[in-house]
């Protein structure tokens, strides 16, 4: 639930779309810093990181300059923090063509170069490049704030879904082209992507992996939610228990779905989002092949005397 008002979220598509697309145009910018760094699997250390205030890059090591980018959306703006400085970008009452212009002239007072690419990427019906899009957009903090809740409430769950995972899996964020919000677990199991995919998009699918995540609704498909799938697909998941009450599978998007007021409904969303992902990776598991051993005991940190590692080191007593 929100925190502060102790009422679940509701995320109307007509009121957030404009702000969402606006976000998703203007955090690519900086997203293609992140494409410098070398490749990890599925791309998973690209994604932003939700913050007490927005998006932020991971921290970018150039030649030259050691920055990030933090997209303040409860604030309305945009900061670049380098060694070299500190600078601010606005978001109010621009274009993403404006807002380009001004974020490369002030990344440039820190001697930040200019992304090396401008073409908008994911977006259907997107202009090709930022300097092309001449939309006029209007910043609504009322529709930042929802977005923002939304991935906070659904990060927690997904990092308490993925802490107990023993193999590779990229931090929780925002994956700054389809802008969903994703945790991924991957298995050193190479695999033949498929051909009518982008470039990009076959290197995410070079190896088999579990993605359980969150995705704002869109024009088609306005209803906002988690989201899963494992890649290979498997066959038998048409006949799986999805854990959480309204959780489905969509054999026509090839994804399990769990929509956000079936998750608002249930008396734990944090418990709830556990148990979400625990039942795709169950199905991976049963179907896939994926092995059990590989996800360890869910145990809160905090209370050492719970964790694996004390109870090996102090047996209790006889």
């Amino acid at each position: 639930m929100s925190e502060r008002h102790g009422t679940w979220p509701a995320l109307d598509h007509d009121e957030l779309a404009p702000t969402i697309g606006y976000v998703n145009r203007i955090t690519q910018v900086a997203g293609k810093y992140t494409l410098s760094a070398p490749f990890q699997a599925g791309w998973g250390n690209i994604v932003l990181d939700v913050t007490p205030r927005g998006l932020r890059t991971p921290t970018l090591r150039g030649s030259d300059v050691t920055f990030s980018v933090h997209h303040r959306l409860l604030d309305g703006d945009v900061v670049i923090e380098a060694d070299t400085g500190t600078r601010t970008v606005s978001l109010a009452e621009r274009s993403v063509a404006s807002f380009y212009r001004a974020f490369c002239d002030t990344a440039a007072e820190l001697g930040i170069d200019r992304p090396r690419t401008t073409l908008i990427c994911e977006i259907e019906g997107s202009a090709r490049t930022f300097q092309d899009d001449h939309t006029e957009h209007t910043w609504n903090p009322r529709a930042a704030r929802r977005m923002w809740e939304a991935w906070n409430l659904v990060s927690r769950g997904l990092e308490a879904w993925q802490a107990p995972f023993l193999g590779n899996h990229p931090r929780v964020g925002v994956m700054w082209g389809g802008f969903d919000l994703s945790a991924t677990r991957h298995r050193a199991q190479p695999t033949r992507p498929r051909s009518d995919l982008p470039p990009f998009q076959q290197n995410g699918e070079l190896n088999a992996y579990v993605s359980v995540g969150f995705a704002f609704g869109s024009a088609g498909s306005p209803s906002s939610g988690l989201y899963a799938y494992i890649w290979p697909q498997p066959d038998g998941l048409e006949s799986r228990s999805w854990g959480v009450a309204g959780a489905a599978w969509h054999p026509d998007a090839g994804l399990v779905r769990l929509p956000w007021d079936e998750l608002g409904r249930t008396a734990d969303p944090q418990e709830a989002i556990v148990a979400f992902g625990d039942a795709v990776y169950d199905a991976a598991v049963a179907l896939a092949g994926w092995p059990s051993d590989l996800v360890g005991p869910r145990v809160d940190g905090w209370y050492m005397s719970r964790t694996p590692a004390e109870a090996v080191a102090r047996p209790p007593h006889r």
